[in-house]
């Protein structure tokens, strides 16, 4: 029997009008199973289909593979249907449309080549293979892209370093959406464009909505944060957040409890975080930093708590992985944050945290090389964070790469001018060579002149007046720096200084202060155990001397028989090794 075309007898709809109405209603699953037996029919009968329709197929067909995540085989499927279509297109041009009604609304309903280009794209994108989705997008005339076409393209050149072709794109998002605010923030503004250029592009818009006053000045701000200006960009933020119809924003809370973290105010950054996510209680961006500073507050079970939280939102960002790999990084637990960060670098490269807590963990387990790239990458994504710095200089002095670290801290010493924290970088690294002990300490003077608090600043103080067996001078600026925060390796150090001069109580109290901020500080409870052991012999024979019921006086007096000289004899070395 001869075979007939699958066409609607009468008014009926077609078998492809059949796909394509289940495609709409988002009925996948049963438009992969239809489609692709139809697919076969047309393949055993190429006369089963008319060529708009086997397009129209193989769309359909590679959309449901694309909703399956099978990227691959919808990219197959993509290629078929536009090889299909530049061959419609081709025919269309021998044999004109003959304008009968049939022809007409099928050609109205063919799913758009530019549309397919645009998914071809996204699977390229998710295999990792962005050269070939730049082709594709390139390959669309610039008239004919749409914004998000011109959005995609703009963070596919922004990732291959493309700058300038980026900003091209970004300013035609703009031009066709004045509102598209992403495309300000991790757009033009990341990628060095003034403030004031991109204000005069939404100036319009501006002008006539009402409420968007606020607007203008949000740009402003985040022009601050791209430039590094932490300070102004935290007090435009807060002038934003203070007005009525912005406050409680959970962005621009999130937004300032970074800024804080930059600045290194951790108890700010932390209140903000905390705030924010009182808010939104499902908030996952930006939690990964809060679960590090957490972690570093030596909070563990807060940290395990907030990664069981973030874990039960999704597991499919790259936060909750950071904040437990957070947790068994301070656990002393390297190869489990090993891993646990690169598969936060797996689900999203971008995510600075996550590189940072992976080149932690190499550095730990020795593998300083390795580190070293990590930590690069991070300074190329965030060229503004003084952490991802911090820690390749640690890479380079743990390899007694002194001059590779000097040259970087000078470098961020300009780059990001002279505050208390790039200061304070400069003066560890300088720390380090017995020729620069006296520019380490005017940088610190500097550094601690424009923040008394700042306690990276007062630590490597604390250290090189040790080193200078200076402890009446160290133990005034811990107690100073202490007045107005509490913070654990401030007390352990205060504790450290007071054995240097014999005040073995207040010491034993500040070694319990910092455990009982920081249960796991080792230094600390070695620092209580030493002390404790060395106390043991006084409190056994002064309980010989209250009660004698035992008869073992003979041994409490043998071992209390040392000379409070002697039992500190070592103290000086046991100092140093701290």
């Amino acid at each position: 029997v001869p075979s007939r075309p699958l066409r609607p007898a009468g008014g009926s709809m077609s078998v492809v009008e059949h796909v394509r109405e289940m495609a709409a209603a988002g009925l996948h699953s049963n438009v992969r199973l239809l489609s692709g037996l139809l697919l076969t029919m047309s393949g055993n009968n190429p006369e089963l289909f008319s060529p708009s329709q086997k397009y129209q197929l193989l769309v359909y067909h590679a959309d449901s593979l694309f909703h399956d995540k099978e990227y691959r085989n919808a990219v197959s499927k993509y290629t078929m249907a536009l090889q299909q279509k530049k061959a419609l297109s081709k025919t269309s041009k021998v044999r004109p449309s003959t304008g009968n009604a049939a022809s007409t609304p099928q050609s109205q309903c063919l799913p758009s080549e530019i549309e397919v280009k645009y998914k071809m794209a996204e699977c390229y994108t998710m295999l990792k293979q962005d050269k070939d989705a730049i082709a594709i997008l390139d390959g669309i005339p610039s008239r004919q892209r749409t914004p998000k076409i011109n959005m995609m393209l703009a963070n596919l050149y922004k990732k291959a370093g493309q700058e300038r072709s980026s900003v091209t794109s970004y300013k035609e998002v703009l031009r066709q959406c004045p509102l598209a605010l992403d495309a300000i923030l991790a757009g033009l503004l990341s990628l060095s464009v003034k403030g004031a250029e991109v204000a005069s592009m939404t100036i319009n818009i501006i002008q006539s909505i009402p409420n968007l006053d606020w607007l203008s000045v949000w740009i402003k701000a985040y022009a601050f944060v791209h430039t590094g200006d932490n300070t102004r960009a935290i007090n435009t933020i807060c002038s934003l957040e203070k007005k009525s119809l912005l406050r409680d924003n959970v962005d621009l809370l999130g937004s300032l409890a970074d800024l804080y973290f930059r600045a290194g105010d951790n108890k700010n950054s932390i209140l903000k975080f905390e705030q924010a996510q009182m808010l939104d209680p499902y908030l996952i961006k930006g939690m990964d930093v809060y679960g590090y500073l957490l972690a570093r507050e030596g909070r563990l079970e807060d940290v395990e708590n907030l990664g069981c939280r973030l874990f039960n939102i999704s597991d499919q960002h790259a936060e909750p992985w950071v904040v437990s790999g957070c947790h068994s990084f301070y656990s002393k637990r390297y190869s489990r944050a090993l891993y646990l960060g690169a598969k936060a670098i797996q689900l999203n490269s971008n995510s600075v945290q996550a590189l940072l807590l992976k080149g932690a963990a190499l550095r730990n387990m020795g593998r300083v090389q390795e580190a070293i790239i990590h930590f690069r990458e991070a300074i190329r994504l965030a060229p503004c964070r003084l952490d991802c710095y911090e820690g390749l200089i640690e890479c380079y002095l743990a390899s007694n790469s002194i001059r590779e670290a000097m040259v970087m801290a000078n470098n961020v010493y300009k780059t990001l001018g002279a505050n208390a924290q790039t200061l304070t970088l400069l003066a560890t690294v300088c720390l380090e060579d017995p020729v620069t002990q006296e520019k380490a300490k005017t940088l610190l003077d500097k550094a601690l002149t424009q923040r008394p608090d700042y306690i990276k600043a007062v630590v490597k103080k604390a250290e090189l007046l040790s080193r200078e067996q200076k402890y009446e001078d160290g133990i005034a600026l811990l107690r100073n720096a202490l007045a107005n925060q509490s913070d654990c390796v401030l007390h352990r150090i205060l504790g450290d200084f007071l054995v240097a001069v014999n005040e073995y109580q207040e010491a034993m109290d500040q070694y319990s202060i910092a455990l009982s901020l920081d249960p796991n500080d080792q230094k600390s409870l070695e620092g209580l155990q030493k002390m404790e052991k060395e106390e043991s012999p006084t409190d056994a024979t002064q309980e010989e001397d209250v009660d004698d019921m035992e008869g073992s006086g003979e041994e409490g007096d043998l071992e209390g028989s040392d000379s409070e000289a002697a039992q500190w004899a070592d103290q000086e070395q046991w100092f140093g090794m701290q």
